[in-house]
């Protein structure tokens, strides 16, 4: 019997498995600690216990880790570059992060909201607003911007896995540090309206994310990498073409970063895939995900494994919707299927997994049930 470690990177190299592989996406991915009394950490809530301990125990642990460590402001500043500012307070149920930046004649500010009760972070204020801001924001020093790399916890994370899992290197692409700064309307104006102007904010955001891809690609070699933000460029939000200009020609040179070191390249795309598949595929990646099922996405698992599955591996195709809200015998027949479709004829390989995870404190006893019979029906 494999190892729960050679059973991924046979998955990935395209080798024979005795079984297909499970993933439960962020629980196992993140490392979390249920010890951690911090009212914030819905974690510690004995909800979550019965679960982390399946997903540690019984799944192919992919554990997401970015070899990114942020650099310290408040040093920048002391060399006379008063930029910016970030505090975090907390406001009864809620704990509030706001960023001001002084830039280009001008004061950007954003803030983000993180509720006790739930595992997410919302931005509720974003830091562009206009192009004028956009312009503002181009003029940053990329010193600002930079960041460093460290891949001691990378390293010793691997060692504590043991034969239970891997290591994947998580990051961004350009589309998602550029998108991500604007409220969702307003991104896709620009977009859509200043290709010109948004284009210079890809090449700021890639010049810097390359140059840690390049590192960390030569430094961590051979491993499983997830790059996320693609979807920002998919439909319903922009036509294909928008796919070809924002995502494929900022994130093949990754690609080949990675590839050139021995790396597994695995493309994270919510949504409608049908019509950029052929450019998903034309980048060269080796994995993508979650290839949601109709009605969230709009392929069928059974249709990408004939037309891809011999140069992509497929991870997915299980819903978290139907996880939270299918009863455990609806749910099992959904499982059936997407591991017959996943699997069936040639194909480089599969791997069951769903699309997202729960994020708040309580977990209903028929969630628990659904993911016990992931593990079941594929026997782990």
């Amino acid at each position: 019997m494999l190892t729960r470690r050679e059973r991924l990177m046979r998955t990935l190299r395209g080798e024979p498995v005795d079984r297909p592989a499970v993933n439960f996406y962020e629980i196992g991915g993140f490392r979390v600690d249920p010890n951690d009394a911090d009212p914030f950490n819905i974690y510690n809530a004995p909800d979550w216990q019965p679960l982390l301990r399946l997903a540690e125990d019984h799944t192919e642990i992919i554990r997401l880790m970015s070899a990114v460590r942020a650099q310290s402001h408040v040093a920048w500043e002391a060399t006379g570059g008063d930029i910016g500012r970030t505090s975090t307070v907390e406001e009864g149920d809620h704990r509030f992060t706001r960023t001001t930046l002084k830039v280009g004649g001008r004061t950007l500010t954003s803030c983000t909201r993180r509720d006790r009760e739930v595992d997410t972070v919302w931005t509720i204020e974003h830091l562009l607003k206009d192009t004028a801001d956009l312009d503002a924001y181009l003029q940053l020093p990329d010193d600002y911007l930079r960041t460093t790399v460290s891949l001691s916890p990378l390293l010793e994370e691997e060692q504590r896995l043991g034969d239970r899992g891997i290591v994947m290197v998580d990051t961004e692409d350009p589309l998602c540090a550029a998108a991500t700064l604007f409220d969702m309307q307003d991104y896709i104006l620009v977009a859509y309206s200043e290709p010109e102007r948004f284009h210079k904010l890809l090449e700021k955001h890639a010049a810097l994310i390359y140059a840690r891809t390049e590192q960390v690609a030569r430094e961590f070699p051979g491993r499983l990498w997830r790059i996320y933000g693609p979807e920002y460029a998919s439909e319903p939000y922009l036509q294909p073409k928008f796919f070809a200009e924002y995502v494929v020609r900022y994130v093949e040179p990754m690609v080949r970063m990675i590839q050139k070191h021995g790396g597994f390249v695995r493309l994270h795309c919510h949504g409608r895939l049908k019509h950029i598949l052929d450019l998903i595929a034309g980048m060269g990646v080796d994995a993508i995900d979650p290839i949601e099922p109709p009605p969230h996405g709009d392929v069928e698992l059974s249709d990408v494994r004939a037309r891809y599955g011999r140069q992509l591996v497929l991870f997915g195709n299980i819903e978290i919707a139907d996880i939270e809200g299918l009863p455990p015998p609806q749910f099992e027949a959904v499982v059936r299927r997407a591991l017959l479709e996943g699997t069936r004829g040639e194909g480089r390989g599969f791997v069951l997994m769903p699309s997202s995870s729960p994020y708040g404190r309580t977990i209903h006893p028929d969630v628990l049930r659904n993911y016990e019979t992931l593990v079941r029906l594929v026997g782990a």
